[in-house]
């Protein structure tokens, strides 16, 4: 646990800021845009993304307890950035699953590697 907080702070430091433009374009990326729950700042930060079933499914590489986490739990939404589009999304829920079972098999065994068994999932706001 305490390199995965180490790698976290490295990534919020320096990775993210060099990884944010690509995110939101290539597949299995996304940038999630979430307002900071005592800031009220925008933040912007990159995740793996997948589908479940008609939700979007966001893998927790760094853990449930994030501050990107709880910002999105907090508002009860966000808004991912993924190939070129913004979707809204609503209903943020955590889920755990040590096997992963739901991931991709190469990110199955990274997630299973790491220690990262949980997950967000959020559903897309229906298009006005």
């Amino acid at each position: 646990m305490p390199l995965r907080r180490t790698l976290a702070r490295v990534n919020k430091v320096a990775t993210n800021r060099v990884t944010t433009p690509f995110a939101q374009l290539l597949p299995g990326t996304a940038v999630v845009e979430h307002r900071g729950r005592r800031s009220g700042r925008s933040f912007r930060t990159p995740v793996l993304l997948f589908t479940a079933g008609d939700d979007l499914r966001i893998a927790l590489t760094y853990g449930a307890d994030t501050d990107w986490v709880r910002n999105v739990c907090a508002a009860g939404g966000a808004v991912v950035h993924t190939r070129g589009r913004a979707v809204p999304v609503t209903g943020p829920r955590i889920g755990h699953d040590p096997q992963a079972d739901w991931a991709p098999l190469p990110v199955r065994w990274a997630l299973r590697a790491i220690g990262a068994p949980d997950y967000l999932d959020c559903t897309p706001r229906p298009a006005p």
